[in-house]
């Protein structure tokens, strides 16, 4: 008897060629393709594996599930639900396929706010040659300690760029004690508080998880320097907008870059659009060449290892959402 794994709805073009590509790469696993609700509804009972997101109706359908590939590096807020999070099954995801493009993107912005090309930028449409001879218009990375919270694969790659630039860079995380290279130090999230006032620059890379959930508020944004940088490429819900909006009015940052925000898409009314040192870009960081292929092929390398019996790449801790 076959063991079936189900790719749930929602479908598009390239899901029916997907659950070919998986069932070539792990013979004797069944792929179907449910392309409705009720389709999975159907197939759950018989399966032992499902692609995508499951609510907890569709998990009490599916009492023989064992892994979930999620569909994301990290899925949304409400994907690990109480039920799935007490439920067995092993859930996996893609990190590690957007390291490159989100890395770049994250060095990108911090580069254009180091050298004020975000006004620049401005003046550009008005046809305004203003020049900002000031020194103290420059981040001068080959001078400044760049503080990276969250040194996973993305966090990691940072690092390494910016070392290249001749920037310090130290780290933050709650898993990784280890420096990859580029980063001088690591430490622990209960020393952030600690390391924030000797920050030029603080680039987040964090998932959202309950912990990070508002990490920098009002309180942590006036532990860092008036001076100092703010980039955020890992999820809108770890940032106050409201709190950055207010540091950047009274002077308290010097800059800050955004690629994910509490509310996506940000309000057109929101003041952060008219903010001269704001540098906004609409959650694109992941966007480059080749991702759909590496989906394709950590699904199709998890379901030959689930077939195989060895271990899968890319667990997640679902208490903790990553």
């Amino acid at each position: 008897m076959s063991r079936r794994l189900v790719m749930l709805p929602p479908s598009d073009e390239l899901t029916q060629a997907w659950a070919s590509a998986v069932a070539d790469a792990a013979p004797g696993l069944e792929v179907v393709v449910a392309e409705d609700r009720v389709a999975a509804l159907r197939w759950l009972p018989q399966a032992v594996a499902a692609y995508g997101t499951l609510d907890a109706e569709l998990l009490a359908h599916a009492p023989q599930l064992q892994w979930i590939q999620a569909p994301q590096a990290a899925p949304p807020v409400g994907y690990f639900f109480a039920e799935l999070v007490a439920h067995p099954v092993t859930v996996t995801n893609f990190r590690g396929i957007y390291n490159d493009h989100v890395a770049i993107h994250a060095v990108a912005m911090l580069l254009a706010l180091a050298r004020n090309l975000h006004t620049y930028m401005r003046q550009q449409a008005a046809g305004d040659w203003s020049r900002h001879l000031a020194d103290s218009d420059i981040l001068h990375l080959p001078e400044s300690t760049v503080l990276v919270v969250g040194v996973g694969g993305i966090g990691a790659e940072i690092g390494r760029q910016l070392s290249t630039l001749g920037a310090r860079v130290i780290g933050v995380d709650p898993l990784r004690s280890d420096a990859p290279p580029g980063v001088s130090t690591m430490h622990p999230p209960e020393a952030l508080d600690r390391l924030l006032p000797q920050a030029d620059a603080i680039v987040l890379t964090l998932p959202h998880t309950p912990e990070s959930e508002g990490l920098m508020d009002a309180r942590r944004l006036a532990l860092m320097p008036p001076h100092a940088l703010l980039v955020n490429i890992g999820r809108g819900a770890t940032v106050r907008l409201d709190a950055v909006t207010d540091a950047l009015r009274e002077q308290r940052l010097g800059g800050v870059a955004l690629d994910v925000f509490e509310t996506e898409p940000l309000p057109p009314e929101h003041p952060l659009w008219r903010e001269p040192r704001a540098l906004l870009t609409p959650h694109v960081a992941v966007v480059g060449p080749y991702i759909p292929q590496r989906r394709l092929a950590v699904l199709c390398d998890n379901a030959r290892r689930f077939m195989a019996g060895e271990p899968l790449h890319n667990r997640v801790d679902k208490a903790l959402w990553y």
